[in-house]
């Protein structure tokens, strides 16, 4: 892409700013994950009240910074986290909205998580208990996220939602410009 896809732009920001923004109206914090590029997201998560956490072995991959902002989520005391990737558009705040309502439809009852579903592909943010981030916790660092979400399968609500983002995956600058082209992000 040429820079990184945290900072394209995206409904008067960056997809970051844009997607702690949307999460901003539906959570009490929103934690932010980063590896070597801290110093680059901080002004961006600082000017959007966001916080930073960094995971000191950004080389172990993904899954191991969902690891980290899932310890910080259980470190300040909460027992819940709506978790999604910063290099893609964010979810509609309706979308969003949503499956913070699906979860806390579901609290005491068999699910511990409720993942979005677009066009039968799963997708972010999702919304995850205390039972599901403690599985993450557990796996091993050589493990990923669908791994993990595969064998708690029978825990996990899938909703689906009319929200293309979801599930859109943005890797190429092609990508970024049919994106740009599919809708005109709305101001959050």
């Amino acid at each position: 892409m040429g820079r990184p896809k945290a900072f394209l732009p995206w409904s008067g920001g960056t997809f970051l700013s844009s997607a702690i923004r949307a999460l901003n109206a539906y959570a009490d914090m929103v934690i932010v994950v980063a590896g070597h590029n801290a110093d680059q997201i901080r002004p961006i998560v600082d000017a959007q009240a966001g916080f930073l956490v960094v995971n000191e072995n950004p080389e172990r991959g993904q899954f191991s910074s969902l690891q980290v902002g899932l310890q910080e989520v259980l470190n300040r005391g909460r027992d819940a986290a709506i978790a999604t990737l910063i290099d893609r558009p964010p979810a509609r705040r309706e979308t969003i909205a949503l499956l913070q309502q699906e979860f806390l439809a579901r609290v005491g009852s068999d699910s511990w998580a409720v993942v979005p579903e677009f066009d039968g592909h799963h997708g972010h943010p999702f919304v995850v208990g205390r039972e599901m981030i403690t599985r993450f916790l557990d796996a091993p660092a050589s493990s990923n996220a669908r791994e993990v979400e595969h064998a708690n399968q029978q825990k996990i609500a899938y909703v689906a939602v009319a929200d293309p983002f979801v599930t859109m995956n943005i890797d190429t600058p092609e990508d970024y410009q049919r994106l740009i082209s599919l809708e005109t992000p709305i101001t959050r």
